[in-house]
């Protein structure tokens, strides 16, 4: 399965916990995780029916951006 990564300012768990909600939501459960020990806060989604763009939707409506990295 291919991953798409995304740089994010979901910067500590409890920026996850209230991302978690509208991410699950959008890309479903265990389908995604943040690494929040890393310089870029990285995103990483394996659910490969799930656009960039809905991504990037989900990851604002919880009050936080998403950049994809190429």
């Amino acid at each position: 399965m291919v991953s798409v990564l995304f740089k994010t300012n979901i910067k500590c768990s409890g920026c996850v916990n209230k991302a978690t909600p509208f991410l699950n939501e959008t890309i479903g459960e265990d389908n995604w995780e943040v690494d929040v020990n890393t310089p870029d806060k990285v995103l990483t989604i394996s659910n490969e029916a799930v656009s960039a763009e809905q991504v990037k939707q989900a990851v604002e409506k919880a009050g936080f951006t998403a950049v994809e990295i190429h």
